[in-house]
């Protein structure tokens, strides 16, 4: 009887630390563009710095019926965007996904997406043991320049 209660307090004790050993990669600055009616696709853009050398390999929304990570380089004037099969992130080193380069891009759209909402958006990453890790965020949705909707912290409005 002592074996499984020791069993049981065990499997609660690594339940209770799986959710500290799971941030291998911190995200930073998440946005996704907000769109127009009839706009069918959009990017998230992030900064993600790995505590260990690590790999983002997808992406899902239940936003859009795909997500994959782009990538957007410029060939004699002409803009190419293209999936990758993932975005190597060095330990310790910040990886902008930013509008121009690398980015998430959310393509078949359900709807429109509108400044200052939330949206759901997994990452999953490939870790250097080979073990995948998901991480699930809450987006911001800002304007088509990239503002936020919510206003500037530590200002006064309306005196």
């Amino acid at each position: 009887m002592i074996s499984m209660i020791k069993a049981v307090l065990f499997a609660a004790m690594m339940g209770a630390a799986a959710p500290l050993l799971a941030q291998t990669v911190a995200v930073k600055d998440a946005w996704i563009r907000g769109t127009v009616q009839g706009q069918s696709a959009t990017g998230a853009f992030m900064e993600l710095t790995g505590k260990s050398s690590a790999r983002l390999v997808g992406a899902a929304s239940p936003a859009a019926k795909v997500v994959e990570v782009h990538n957007m380089t410029m060939e004699k004037g002409v803009m190419k965007m293209f999936a990758v099969d993932g975005l190597d992130l060095p330990a310790g080193k910040p990886v902008r996904l930013a509008p121009g380069g690398y980015h998430v891009m959310l393509m078949e759209l359900v709807r429109p997406l509108s400044a200052g909402e939330q949206v759901p958006l997994r990452l999953t990453f490939e870790l250097a043991n080979r073990q995948r890790e998901i991480l699930d965020l809450q987006v911001e949705v800002r304007d088509l320049k990239g503002q936020s909707a919510r206003p500037a912290s530590g200002g006064h409005h309306g005196h």
